[in-house]
C-alpha cells in the first residue's frame, strides 16, 4: 500500500512537470528540451544526463534494477517518444535518433506503445502532438 502511494505520488509529479516541459520544449524553447530529460531523470532517480546517454538496453536494465520499472514504463516511453519528435523538429537527428531507440526499448521490454500517452498525459498529447 504504502509502495503504491509512493509510486502514484511520484507518478504525479512526473506527469506535472514533464507536462510544462514539454509544453515549452514544443513552443520552441530550447530549455524545455533539457527540462523533459530533467523530468525523465527525476523519474528514474538518475541524473539525466547519464540516464539519458546509456544505449537503450542499458537504460532499460537501469529501469528493471530500480524494481519501479513496470510502473513507470509507459510514462517514460511516452516522453522519450515525444522528446524525440520533438529534437527531429528542432533539426537534432542524433538526439532524436537516440530517445527514439530508447523509447522502442522501453516498450519492447516492459510491453508498452510508444504511439499510446497514459490516461494522464492525453490531453497535453492532443494539444501538443494531435
Amino acid at each position: 500500500m504504502l509502495q503504491r502511494d509512493y509510486v502514484l505520488e511520484i507518478i504525479g509529479q512526473f506527469v506535472e512537470g514533464v507536462s510544462r516541459a514539454l509544453r515549452r520544449a514544443a513552443a520552441g524553447e530550447k530549455d524545455g528540451l533539457v527540462a523533459t530529460e530533467q523530468e525523465i531523470g527525476e523519474l528514474l532517480e538518475l541524473d539525466h544526463a547519464t540516464a539519458l546517454s546509456l544505449a537503450p538496453d542499458s537504460l532499460v536494465t537501469m529501469m528493471v534494477l530500480s524494481g519501479m520499472g513496470d510502473s513507470m514504463a509507459a510514462y517514460v516511453c511516452y516522453a522519450l517518444e515525444r522528446l524525440a519528435r520533438l529534437y527531429e523538429a528542432a533539426g537534432d537527428e542524433d538526439a532524436a535518433g537516440l530517445r527514439r531507440l530508447q523509447a522502442r526499448a522501453v516498450a519492447e521490454s516492459f510491453g508498452c506503445d510508444p504511439s499510446t500517452p497514459p490516461a494522464e498525459l492525453a490531453a497535453l498529447d492532443a494539444e501538443l502532438f494531435g
